[in-house]
């Protein structure tokens, strides 16, 4: 189920769903799923038996979230609020995350309504240098990261910025997918820029894996 104004499930889920299929996790591992949108990953997550918690800044992504789990009859955890505030204290054997990520010509003007799930600032990385700076201080010992997004908002300063936090971190997972109406929208801005070249016609996804060591 996804309401109105909810991010829908779509590759870079599939993509990260994926990642999370080739995780071992521990028996009733912590998950925490930040920007759970529709809860679809943090229901992967519980139907294999781990104790997830899932956060949205969106109250609708929370419903729809809420209300996925009671369809599917799995527990979970939903908490509103912005990144990482609702678990403040809290340590995870697993991270998840599909971030806001695409790089906005509207620069840093707080994006409204359902564009929060995909405009990110000039260069795609508003909320991604948060998580960076957050994310290792929730993982326990042997912990994980998994995080999607897309080469036009840098990957190589994300795996930079969790290796400099101590993680041991890489790209694991690369898919190149036709453009979307968000970034067919902004085609040309994004050519001026040079973050797509004369000749790309698709944009690729990767998976960031990070793991803090035991």
């Amino acid at each position: 189920m996804v309401l109105p104004g909810v991010y829908a499930p779509q590759e870079d889920t599939a993509l990260l769903a994926d990642a999370l299929a080739d995780e071992a996790l521990p028996v009733a591992a912590a998950v925490l799923d930040v920007g759970t949108g529709t809860g679809a990953l943090a229901l992967e997550a519980a139907r294999r038996g781990a104790r997830v918690t899932a956060v949205d800044v969106s109250w609708r992504a929370v419903c729809t979230a809420r209300l996925n789990a009671a369809r599917a009859g799995l527990p979970l955890r939903v908490r509103h609020g912005n990144l990482f505030t609702p678990v403040l204290g809290e340590t995870f054997d697993l991270v998840l995350t599909n971030p806001p990520y695409v790089p906005s010509p509207h620069g840093g003007r707080r994006p409204r309504g359902a564009a929060r799930a995909w405009d990110a600032g000039h260069d795609g990385r508003l909320l991604l240098d948060r998580i960076c700076r957050q994310a290792p201080g929730l993982l326990r010992p042997g912990g994980v990261l998994l995080l999607v997004q897309s080469a036009l908002s840098d990957p190589g300063s994300t795996v930079g910025q969790l290796r400099e936090a101590g993680l041991k971190a890489a790209v694991t997972r690369r898919q190149r997918i036709a453009f979307g109406p968000v970034v067919r929208g902004r085609e040309g801005w994004l050519r001026h820029r040079g973050l797509l070249s004369a000749t790309d016609n698709e944009e690729e996804l990767v998976v960031v894996r990070a793991e803090r060591p035991v």
